[in-house]
């Protein structure tokens, strides 16, 4: 929003972003609105000018824009979105954080005490798919009261994948897994405490079946002491529309 004003609108700019993500979860790819109105006599910015002109004033800052499209004036970034897909990638075969892989710092989950049972974590997170009141599996804050605890999970997908330059740490045995989870929208915390339930079956803590057991209970003080997975392993992938 400061590197917007830079860019000496006649009238204030607000951003409108489409998804918050908590400290340490990063984005792949996010979006926004915003009204850029210059002064009289003044050409409207060209999406490659916007562009640009925007990541000038952006270079100290660790976000880039990537594109720009001009929209009709009922488009909302936050209210038009149709669904929104996270990453959350969990490093196995580590025995100590140390083990972590330079590149990888703050970009993945080493869950402590050995392999997890996949094939249990693939089967529990089918009884997330559809749509439940979510209550057990969102952390309380100020916006709770207001918020329908109602969402509805379109994917919820646990599969292998290649980690960044992993092809350097082949022979350490370290294995790379995503999960990917899309939804309409999500509650606060939701996606972290998902998956942090989820490793929890894969490490014998919960069977598949507490996984029910946890939504129809409704209640987000229910939910297991310091399972919610960390913010640094989850990657908001797309916004689709």
């Amino acid at each position: 929003q400061k590197a917007a004003q830079k860019l000496r609108p006649s009238v204030p700019i607000k951003f409108h972003i489409s998804s918050r993500t908590d400290t340490g979860v990063h984005a792949l790819c996010n979006s926004a609105h915003l009204d850029v109105q210059r002064a009289p006599g003044r050409p409207h910015f060209s999406e490659k000018q916007l562009t640009q002109s925007l990541n000038y004033h952006l270079r100290p800052e660790p976000i880039r824009i990537l594109s720009a499209h001009r929209v009709a004036n009922t488009f909302h970034a936050r209210f038009c979105a149709l669904s929104r897909t996270y990453v959350y990638r969990l490093l196995l075969g580590c025995a100590h954080h140390s083990q972590v892989p330079v590149f990888e710092r703050d970009l993945c989950w080493a869950p402590a005490g050995g392999p997890l049972n996949v094939p249990a974590m693939q089967e529990a997170a089918q009884f997330l798919l559809g749509t439940h009141d979510f209550s057990t599996f969102r952390s309380l804050n100020k916006e709770t009261p207001f918020r329908s605890p109602v969402r509805t999970i379109f994917q919820v997908d646990i599969q292998p994948s290649p980690g960044l330059l992993s092809h350097h740490c082949e022979h350490r045995g370290l294995e790379f897994w995503e999960v990917t989870i899309r939804g309409r929208s999500f509650l606060y915390r939701q996606v972290r405490r998902m998956v942090g339930a989820l490793v929890a079956v894969g490490q014998g803590k919960l069977a598949p079946h507490h996984i029910k057991e946890l939504l129809e209970i409704k209640d987000a003080r229910a939910f297991p002491p310091n399972a919610m997975a960390p913010p640094t392993g989850l990657f908001l992938k797309s916004v689709e529309y």
